[in-house]
């Protein structure tokens, strides 16, 4: 899929700057559900996608110093076992309790924290390792894709 770090890292980079227009909303614009959203208020899709990418970057920090990473191991029998829809109402409802201020200042500061970790991974723990390069590309390319629309409706109801 990717030759190399730095492709993934420029198109990650370009798909997560839509995303961005969420920290531009008001913050009664931000708390607002949107029914065409599946009821979710951007704040909420904040929450889900930074929660995310924070598992990711996880797993980035311990590749970064080893080979392998435990947290992924982890995260993967969490999933197998208790599903996605019990991890992400568990993830909704811990981010619901953060200030707002709190949720903005992961929501500008983790995605860079990601790729920054990215870019100290050795190419041959992540962009040349199949399993490690699926949880990259499921946590941010592909994930930014499924809530696409998501992001589209929220923006458009703050209009």
């Amino acid at each position: 899929m990717f030759l190399d770090g730095l492709s993934f890292l420029d198109e990650e980079r370009d798909a997560w700057r839509p995303f961005e227009a969420l920290d531009l909303l008001s913050d009664a614009q931000l708390v607002a559900p949107v029914e065409a959203a599946h009821g979710w208020s951007g704040r909420d899709l904040m929450a889900h996608m930074v929660a995310w990418q924070e598992r990711a970057l996880e797993v980035a920090r311990e590749l970064a110093v080893g080979e392998v990473s435990a947290s992924l191991a982890g995260m993967d029998a969490d999933w197998d076992a208790r599903g996605g829809e019990v991890i992400n109402a568990e993830i909704q409802a811990a981010w619901a309790a953060l200030p707002l201020a709190e949720v903005r200042r992961r929501f500008r500061e983790i995605p860079g924290e990601l790729r920054g970790y990215l870019t100290v991974v050795p190419e041959t723990r992540w962009i040349k390792d199949a399993r490690h390069m699926e949880t990259f590309v499921g946590e941010t390319l592909e994930h930014y894709e499924d809530h696409a629309a998501d992001l589209q409706a929220i923006l458009d109801a703050a209009r």
